[in-house]
């Protein structure tokens, strides 16, 4: 029988964290695991939190909308892949005792997707760390916000040092060693 789980990509604006979740699905898929969700935070802010704005609170409510959606997701056997910057250490943490509480433990796999903010702004498509600089863009964590890292995650992955290829293999291997899939 298939189990629920949700993989928390977390990590700094394009630290690589969309490319994870897309490399794990796919090999998931590969490995025979149906029925595996991938949530992007960009399409949770367009859809699930469109209307709220970049203050903590509301970063930390879109965060907590998000979990709330893996959480269900989970709890019905979904493996569950979200790749979001999530910020606040706070926010992470009340998902994962959402997640868990209904998934059991172990059913919440944090990888911390980490970067330094110079390779990330390196890499940005978006223009974000730019307009951030100039003042245009405000609240982009690791330049005008803090980014809390992670105290606990189950994989702290340095993605300016691991290619995706690695990276995937690593997460696909933690998953095995506690009997996800």
């Amino acid at each position: 029988m298939q189990k629920g789980f949700t993989i928390w990509f977390t990590g700094l604006s394009s630290s690589g964290k969309k490319t994870l979740s897309s490399r794990v699905h796919l090999k998931l898929k590969e490995l025979g695991v149906t029925n595996v969700e991938v949530l992007d935070g960009d399409d949770a802010r367009t859809f699930l939190s469109k209307g709220l704005g970049v203050t903590k609170e509301d970063t930390d409510t879109g965060v907590l909308r998000l979990g709330w959606v893996a959480e269900i997701l989970t709890k019905h056997m979904v493996p569950t892949l979200v790749s979001s910057v999530s910020a606040s250490r706070f926010a992470r943490d009340e998902v994962r005792r959402m997640i868990e509480h209904t998934g059991g433990k172990g059913s919440f796999v944090e990888v911390f997707v980490d970067c330094p903010v110079d390779v990330c702004s390196g890499r940005d498509e978006k223009g974000a760390y730019t307009k951030a600089r100039s003042g245009e863009l405000k609240h982009l964590a690791g330049v005008d916000e803090p980014y809390e890292e992670p105290h606990r995650a189950e994989l702290h992955i340095k993605t300016d040092h691991v290619g995706p290829e690695e990276a995937s293999a690593l997460i696909l291997d933690h998953l095995r060693s506690h009997g996800l899939i």
